[in-house]
């Protein structure tokens, strides 16, 4: 193979890349434009608070129980409450305006508070809720079982109901009929406990402090640390964004690499090529060569931005993300020419390859993260190129991945560019 050849014809394929001012447009704006966007959707970008779930309150008990309930509920960081009238709360979510109402029916507050000295006759909250918005509903339905939880066993056990409500306790224990007469002493005893304890506090308001405020409360607290490279350094969701956009738009490169081969069949330009003194293996080469090239350009520059803007740091083994970015490239330019091989013209071509390159994308993770799949997809997408190009940018961009972990992915990467590029040289067309 020539060598003064093969760089000629890499040149030449780079500068008519670059001519195209469209395809240069969309190769290096697209990613950063949109790989911004959908950063800064999803996570928390240089401070800005999340978004919380509008919750509608609908409050048709009225009683000071369930003002505490809403009260609690307020103060919530995760939560953003509204009151609203039951009909105006169906047509929110109804609208898609509102996530889900919570709606609590009359005479709430004393049913559970009686519910929870006795166990029967429970009182119903009723959710109107998007179904659109599963995930939201079954966390709104823990922190409401938290709150609810908090307020009417507190107002059960000291509140200022919780006198009469005891005494109503006591009577229906002691007017049971068919209990077991041990099991009915010591509720009793426990219930009388209560209410002593409870005429204690009220006589001695001053030592009712927080310790001793009744109820009950979520017995432990939380501390968050989220695992990323190493301590101190926080997770930037632009990484992942970024990733994903790359690898899509950089495929999408690759096909446009893989349609040149078919307008140059068209045009006369591949008899051309033939005829001059060049082995077919120079001209396949500089191709493939001239789009890994433009490929490695465009994560440079995507990345760059990145950093400059978006504070996107290398945590992991910059040796182990520049082999990930050059076996991506060098797969892409394989799977531009297998583009090239199976398609005879290039309108069949670009359908098809357009098709197959939004699959690889969203089964790659690029559009939204791998683990949110369900499990057997989870499973089946390791046989995708995309996913590990996305994994092994993630593993060394804001995980942390050291040289040696980095090289699973590009390893993988290369085998598919093997396997593309031996399919490819096996099924090309020598002859225009």
């Amino acid at each position: 193979m020539s060598w003064t050849a093969f760089t000629a014809l890499v040149r030449r394929d780079l500068r008519l890349f670059f001519m195209d001012r469209r395809q240069v447009m969309m190769s290096f704006a697209a990613p950063i434009l949109i790989g911004s966007f959908f950063g800064y959707l999803f996570g928390n970008v240089s401070g800005r608070p999340p978004s919380k779930i509008a919750v509608g309150f609908v409050d048709q008990d009225g009683g000071p129980i369930i003002r505490k309930i809403a009260e609690s509920l307020s103060k919530d960081p995760v939560l953003e409450i509204k009151p609203y009238a039951i009909e105006e709360a169906r047509a929110s979510v109804r609208a898609g305006k509102m996530t889900l109402a919570v709606v609590i029916p009359k005479d709430f507050g004393d049913a559970a508070a009686r519910a929870f000295l006795r166990g029967a006759n429970k009182p119903q909250i009723q959710f109107l809720y998007d179904p659109s918005h599963g995930a939201d509903v079954s966390m709104v339905r823990g922190m409401m079982m938290q709150h609810v939880m908090e307020v009417v066993s507190s107002e059960a056990m000291s509140g200022d109901t919780s006198s009469r409500l005891m005494e109503e306790a006591l009577r229906d224990v002691q007017s049971a009929r068919g209990m077991n007469p041990a099991d009915q002493k010591a509720l009793l005893g426990m219930l009388q406990g209560v209410g002593q304890w409870n005429q204690r506090l009220r006589a001695n308001p001053a030592a009712s402090g927080t310790a001793n405020r009744g109820g009950f409360s979520m017995p432990y607290t939380v501390k968050e640390e989220a695992v990323t490279a190493r301590k101190g350094v926080t997770y930037n969701s632009m990484a992942h964004s970024f990733a994903g956009m790359s690898v899509q738009f950089i495929l999408f490169m690759g096909v446009d690499a893989g349609m040149v081969l078919l307008l140059q069949r068209r045009t006369g330009m591949w008899k051309r090529l033939q005829a001059a003194p060049l082995s077919r293996w120079t001209v396949i080469a500089s191709r493939a060569a001239s789009a890994a090239i433009a490929s490695m350009l465009i994560l440079t520059v995507v990345f760059t931005f990145a950093r400059i803007v978006w504070n996107v740091r290398i945590e992991g083994s910059f040796a182990g993300f520049a082999g990930v970015c050059a076996a991506f490239s060098i797969m892409t330019a394989m799977f531009g020419l297998l583009i090239a091989v199976l398609g005879k013209t290039p309108e069949g071509a670009r359908g098809i390859s357009i098709l197959v390159t939004l699959v690889l994308v969203m089964l790659g993770g690029s559009w939204v993260p791998a683990f949110l799949f369900p499990q057997w997809l989870q499973q089946i997408s390791f046989l995708i190129p995309t996913r590990w190009a996305v994994d092994g940018l993630d593993g060394t961009i804001w995980r942390g991945f050291t040289f040696g972990q980095s090289l699973p992915a590009a390893g993988a990467l290369l085998g598919f560019a093997a396997l593309f590029g031996l399919v490819a040289v096996w099924r090309f067309r020598w002859e225009a």
